[in-house]
């Protein structure tokens, strides 16, 4: 697949394609590009519905000359540890933030975690962060409540007294039992209005079965996320990337 950034010329295709109601991954395969980067051109310039091929382009160059003018002297080197590109890992960072937004998560909230999800230690100060993503200390904070109310992360004070935000192996596990919760408050919403609505009417019938359906879905990530977690503690076999039978140390519980 071609790397480099997207043309003007692709940017009005994907417009094209958004216009025609055709998938992220089709529009993709036309381009002859990933779908992660067609998914997060959309979604960070306004979604399908405001997406926008010129409005797209010009902003994705007003990024790059800010980023340019603003990059701490530091950062580069921080993201040549272990010899890495640091355009792959920026480009990367951007796909996993993208992806984050997708699922329904605010962007700066999806920023803070995609930037400690990537960091090798797991941690970083409200300094760190406010430096590696060129942001102000307020929306750091504000990420980071929202991202602490939610079980993702937690707190800890380092050798020099300076708070540390920590993400740890547990984070999708917790994510997991979050939406698994707010699954089930959907489901109880909806069997309240059966009552409201009379049992017997078909906008009950409909609720009815929506919280059966829901509670079936809320119970099934509980369960699929608890048999699964030991995953999140174990290092994965990086001998091979061939594909093969799954690890036994993958293998789900029966």
């Amino acid at each position: 697949m071609p790397g480099g950034r997207l043309t003007q010329q692709e940017r009005r295709q994907i417009a094209l394609g958004l216009a025609d109601g055709l998938a992220y991954a089709e529009i993709a395969r036309r381009l002859d590009r990933p779908t992660s980067t067609v998914t997060r051109e959309v979604i960070r310039n306004g979604g399908p519905t405001a997406y926008r091929a010129d409005l797209a382009h010009r902003a994705t160059e007003h990024r790059a000359h800010r980023r340019r003018q603003t990059a701490p002297r530091g950062s580069e080197a921080t993201s040549q540890a272990h010899g890495r590109d640091p355009e792959a890992v920026r480009e990367y960072e951007e796909t996993f933030t993208t992806v984050l937004m997708g699922s329904g998560m605010p962007k700066m909230t999806s920023r803070v975690l995609a930037c400690l999800c990537t960091s090798d230690a797991g941690s970083l100060t409200a300094s760190e962060l406010v430096q590696r993503l060129q942001v102000s200390p307020a929306s750091v904070s504000k990420a980071i409540a929202f991202l602490e109310s939610q079980g993702l992360i937690r707190r800890e004070r380092d050798e020099r007294r300076r708070e540390r935000y920590i993400v740890d192996d547990d984070v999708w596990y917790q994510a997991m039992m979050s939406s698994a919760r707010s699954t089930a408050q959907l489901a109880e919403t909806a069997r309240q209005g059966v009552s409201v609505l009379g049992p017997d009417t078909p906008a009950a019938a409909r609720l009815e079965n929506i919280a059966r359906f829901v509670d079936f879905v809320s119970e099934s990530i509980a369960r699929a996320a608890d048999q699964a977690r030991d995953i999140l503690h174990t290092k994965p076999d990086t001998t091979s990337h061939a594909p093969g039978p799954a690890h036994p140390s993958t293998q789900l519980p029966a």
